[in-house]
């Protein structure tokens, strides 16, 4: 038996299709939020305007700062995915010695004169950012790690820390142990081999931050 389309129907087939369509929006993937970790002692008390992105100083084909470079990109998305932009991404870190850029760390006198210890920098139309800095080392008493911040105007989205995944150490940290499997994997950094400007041996390595 033949059914017969009328007008009608076929107008509130198109409608509801449409209506369907807006309600549904862009196909975005629901994403975990990454998990939160403390700000730790040596949250910078330098930040200045140009505090950029670059916290070794390339230049001429090397770079200022001792340590394994690192180039630190990724996106920061909202918790159904969609990128946001604007957001203020900071990290920190210990230089290769172990030592950070902060009067209350007591082995300032060792610190990297190369290494500007933090950097920050708002994120593009598409969520990105880039960071060149280095491969983190331990500091004592925590496996290797770089802290972030991300923030929106004067609020505050995430502080966390970054690790460098497979790392042995990784077991052994008390903040990291009160995390299940899953999200201390979400904190994780997988490196590879890459170079900066196309001439200088560098690893690299993607992060996206959920908030």
């Amino acid at each position: 038996m033949k059914m017969r389309l009328t007008r009608r129907a076929l107008l509130r087939g198109v409608g509801a299709g449409v209506f369907a369509g807006a309600v549904r929006g862009p196909a975005w993937a629901a994403t975990a939020r990454t998990p939160s970790q403390g700000e730790g002692p040596f949250y910078p008390v330098g930040w200045t305007a140009n505090a950029g992105p670059d916290l070794i100083g390339i230049g001429h084909g090397a770079v200022r700062a001792s340590g394994q470079p690192l180039a630190l990109s990724g996106r920061v998305l909202d918790a159904v995915g969609r990128p946001l932009a604007g957001v203020r991404v900071e990290i920190w870190q210990c230089d290769h010695r172990g030592v950070y850029r902060h009067p209350r760390d007591r082995g300032r006198g060792r610190v990297d004169a190369g290494f500007r210890g933090f950097g920050a920098m708002s994120t593009d139309l598409e969520g990105g950012f880039t960071f060149h800095t280095i491969v983190p080392v331990p500091y004592p008493g925590r496996p290797p790690h770089i802290h972030a911040k991300l923030k929106r105007g004067s609020q505050e989205l995430l502080t966390t820390q970054l690790y460098l995944k497979g790392n042995p150490s990784n077991r052994r940290d008390g903040l990291l142990s009160f995390l299940g499997p899953g999200r201390r994997a979400a904190l994780m950094l997988a490196l590879r081999e890459s170079v900066l400007h196309g001439r200088i041996p560098a690893m690299a390595a993607t992060f996206d931050f959920v908030v």
